[in-house]
């Protein structure tokens, strides 16, 4: 089930405010960006840069989803391995706010989102 408008406002509202602290200068940003993308109860975190062989084509990769689950009012952090299988973070899996897994992200005390 996907968010309802107010939902779907709160969540933005949290993720503009991670991605202003994140994404590079705007100078550098066709080289290198960070962005989000919702679907239905799924965020993935994105960075989106040329690929290295071919500049004309630009590569999205997600590293961090955060998904809401409604039947306990919780939401669960993955990160994406080297394999392009998603895991679940195990320093902290769930949280009760999404302003809080974006905190975890934005520490990343194991190195696991921004390396």
């Amino acid at each position: 089930m996907a968010f309802s408008e107010l939902e779907l406002q709160r969540c933005e509202r949290d993720l503009n405010a991670f991605l202003a602290k994140r994404r590079p200068p705007p100078s550098i940003r066709n080289e290198l960006d960070v962005v989000y993308r919702i679907d239905k109860q799924n965020i993935e975190i994105v960075e989106i840069r040329p690929d290295w062989r071919d500049p004309s084509m630009v590569r999205a990769r997600p590293f961090a989803r955060i998904t809401y689950v409604r039947s306990g009012a919780y939401w669960k952090l993955y990160w994406i391995r080297a394999s392009l299988k998603w895991h679940s973070y195990a320093p902290q899996a769930t949280t009760r706010h999404l302003s809080e897994a974006l905190d975890v992200i934005d520490r990343d005390e194991h190195g696991c989102f921004f390396g």
